[in-house]
């Protein structure tokens, strides 16, 4: 049975105390003792095995006994995809993007985003718990949303991606993904789509149009599809 695995910021110390919420759940859910082990993650890469020094329920404290790195992936990943008027739809996506090993997620607010409230406390959370269930110790990096046009023109990455619907010539994403190495971006439109404007904006920086297949999807469902094809392909 594999030890109980938990999300702490700071790894640097030998001593490490959890936090409240953390503490309550090990002590009064688990019913952990001193003495008993866990594995913690800082979501850098860094995963140790800890044991309970104090089970203290408010303040648990954890001394580190062993420490192990793991490489990030070698192809870094970056999903922009549009803010959702149905937070949950979203809140999915991110879900499923960490679990599948996204290096970033970019929320984009484009012309015809219909919401633009976002909570990087809970969207962290989601993102953690996600993490720790998926038995991984890197955490994506989440961003403040960001305009559209801003990120086409600063995107400085070996392989940039527009997946849009508009009828127009474009080849699947899987044959279009370059495998020397370089890290990749696609941009994931809003309900609506990206805008004529939008697409044009993206072409004259040289992202690339593709398609994710024939069916047309939701925008949390075309996000998951391209974390699907470029974690599987890169």
């Amino acid at each position: 049975m594999s030890l109980p695995y938990f999300y702490v910021k700071d790894l640097s110390h030998p001593t490490v105390v959890l936090d409240e919420d953390t503490s309550k759940y090990v002590v009064q859910v688990l019913r952990m003792q001193a003495g008993e082990p866990v594995l913690i993650t800082d979501g850098l890469g860094n995963r140790s095995t800890a044991l309970i020094t104090d089970n203290n329920r408010k303040r648990c404290t954890l001394a580190v006994q062993s420490a192990q790195n793991e490489p990030a992936r070698r192809v870094g990943i970056s999903i922009a995809i549009s803010l959702l008027k149905n937070t949950s739809r979203f809140e999915w996506f991110l879900e499923k993007a960490t679990e599948l090993g996204v290096s970033e997620i970019i929320p984009l607010l484009c012309e015809r985003t219909e919401k633009e409230k976002f909570r990087s406390d809970r969207l962290n959370g989601i993102m953690v718990s996600a993490m720790l269930q998926s038995q991984q110790c890197w955490l994506p990096l989440l961003t403040p949303p960001m305009q559209f046009e801003d990120l086409a023109v600063q995107a400085r990455v070996g392989g940039k991606f527009i997946a849009h619907c508009v009828d127009a010539d474009k080849d699947q994403l899987q044959n279009s993904v370059q495998k020397n190495g370089s890290a990749q971006l696609i941009q994931i439109g809003p309900e609506g789509d990206f805008t004529p404007k939008e697409i044009s904006i993206a072409l004259a920086n040289n992202f690339l149009p593709v398609s994710l297949g024939r069916r047309r999807l939701r925008t949390e469902t075309a996000g998951l599809a391209a974390a699907v094809l470029l974690t599987t392909l890169t």
